[in-house]
């Protein structure tokens, strides 16, 4: 079974650090702290702002995004 982790440290997110798991069907769940293994790929910053996310990413570089909820937070 395929699956991703990302490490969050966020402000607004249920802890301060988490680890979130995507499996291959598209469930995931999220587990508190910083849980392994990790495979490290990239590191980025994302800031959503009402609608409107904006990411920094090592990998990819910058991408603006929008979503259909609005919110505010620092990822």
């Amino acid at each position: 079974m395929l699956f991703l982790k990302f490490i969050e440290f966020g402000i607004r997110n249920t802890w301060l650090v988490r680890t979130e798991t995507e499996l291959e069907d598209g469930m995931d769940y999220d587990e508190k702290g910083i849980v392994g293994p990790i495979n490290f790929h990239s590191l980025y910053l994302r800031i959503w702002i009402g609608e409107t996310v904006l990411i920094f990413d090592l990998k990819e570089g910058f991408k603006r995004i929008k979503k259909s909820e609005k919110n505010l937070k620092l990822l």
